[in-house]
């Protein structure tokens, strides 16, 4: 049972986060000692240096060859699940979002078992529990963080290319530009390094230029566009959409190019957008993604992941342990220093770039109070639920089972906010779960405890 002195461990855990915490937010909102952007690269500091130097210190410490990979199957078991679940509604469901879905991931799967875990578990379940908790740690450190980074990295490329998708776009929507000139010179001019998707709109006064117009463009498919073209000049106001892809092996016009046109109609006495038109050009995404476009996503974000010492961090730790426990080798002084003098600096920093940003916003609560309740009912709910089925699924019982449900209910980590906010997706929530997280946790976890031991 939780005694006194149990409790004061754990305080002594957290209370110097929030130390450092409020410093960090009185250095902002009362003394101004830190401009934004100063702030900004305070986080970047703790992204590319302290949080891969504390995983690899962490990770090149424990004994690998000694693990229970029965409740490592059991948490790997419950994250798999929310995450497969996470992204079917992204990506089959009208209200999925891929960005809701990298934050709920790490809202209802990566906890806080550093600072707050490791304590409180071992003073409810006994020293022996303590390397249960190590493992948690590693396993996140090795797998999941590493995962939350390339979801961040693929998100923030796919949002690249389509923002380029958007630029190169243009519209040529008054008559006396309808000639396609510049979109001539851009087809069969200078070849480009990279992939071009060009949205033309012409006004048509006519359908015989029209028709020399989207034939010079494309002369090798001009019979798909016959029948637009015939739609598009039935009446006054009406407009033709072309939407070409050319890709960076083109050297000449319509030699590479696949051309999507779309029409859309525009009242005479105002201009009303077509759903019909809107269609078209959502559709020319998901096209443009299935093949080409996706290739060259990963690839992009594959030469970001081997740049970011987040991604080999973990692993470098996990092969010294390996090399380390098998032939009892030790890390040099001078090495273990080098490494210690930034990696212990780590959460503290992490914590300190949590309050800058909380002293930017204009409220506590950056999220406000309906997302911060979705928040910790993502924390605190859905997360200890589904590590139970996990955990009774794969075999889990007794003490081990209780420790699995206990240790998915602690407070959000920290990691996963620097990295949120390193990305620019939605630190707000992030950062809520993890100040009003810790606050409740202590009484959150000790009712599972209560509860489980019933």
């Amino acid at each position: 049972m939780i005694g006194i002195k149990d409790l004061y461990s754990v305080l002594t855990a957290v209370v110097p986060l929030y130390v450092t915490m409020f410093l960090a937010y009185a250095s902002v909102k009362w003394w101004n000692i830190f401009t934004p952007e100063q702030c900004a690269g305070i986080n970047r500091f703790v992204a590319i240096f302290a949080v891969p130097l504390l995983s690899f210190e962490f990770v090149s410490r424990i004994n690998p060859y000694k693990m229970d990979l029965l409740f490592l199957a059991a948490d790997g078991v419950s994250k798999i699940l929310i995450l497969v679940v996470l992204l079917c509604w992204a990506n089959f469901s009208k209200t999925g979002s891929l960005d809701w879905s990298i934050t709920l991931f790490s809202l209802s799967t990566l906890p806080n078992t550093l600072v707050m875990g490791i304590p409180l578990l071992k003073s409810m379940y006994g020293d022996d529990k303590e390397y249960l908790m190590i493992q948690v740690v590693v396993l996140q450190c090795i797998i999941w963080y590493t995962l939350l980074l390339f979801l961040f990295e693929y998100r923030e490329t796919r949002t690249s290319v389509f923002s380029k998708f958007k630029e190169s776009s243009f519209s040529l929507p008054e008559r006396e530009k309808e000639n396609f000139k510049g979109t001539e010179e851009k087809l069969g001019g200078n070849c480009s390094s990279e992939d071009e998707v060009i949205n033309v709109i012409a006004t048509t006064p006519s359908s015989q230029q029209t028709a020399q117009n989207v034939n010079k463009i494309a002369p090798d498919q001009s019979q798909r566009f016959k029948p637009m073209v015939a739609a598009s000049v039935e009446g006054e106001g009406k407009e033709l959409h072309l939407f070409i892809w050319r890709c960076a092996c083109c050297i000449s016009p319509g030699t590479c190019e696949s051309v999507q046109a779309g029409q859309r109609e525009e009242s005479s006495g105002k201009a009303v957008a077509s759903e019909k038109q809107g269609d078209v050009e959502n559709a020319s995404i998901p096209s443009s993604l299935s093949s080409a476009m996706l290739l060259k996503i990963l690839r992009k974000v594959w030469f970001k992941l081997v740049r970011n010492p987040n991604s080999y961090s973990s692993l470098l730790g996990l092969s010294w342990a390996l090399v380390s426990c098998r032939w009892d080798i030790k890390k040099p002084q001078i090495m273990e220093n080098s490494v210690t003098i930034l990696s212990s600096a780590g959460l503290g920093m992490a914590m300190f770039s949590l309050g800058l940003f909380m002293a930017l916003q204009p409220r506590i609560i950056a999220c406000g109070k309906k997302l911060a309740l979705y928040g910790m009912l993502a924390r605190f709910i859905t997360g200890p639920a589904l590590m139970a089925i996990a955990s009774i699924v794969v075999g889990l019982r007794g003490t081990t089972l209780k420790v699995s449900i206990v240790q998915a209910a602690l407070p959000q980590g920290i990691v996963p906010f620097v990295f949120s906010r390193e990305y620019n997706l939605h630190p707000d929530v992030l950062s809520t779960a993890v100040i009003f997280g810790m606050i409740v946790s202590l009484p959150i976890t000790v009712l599972y405890y209560i509860l489980l031991g019933i």
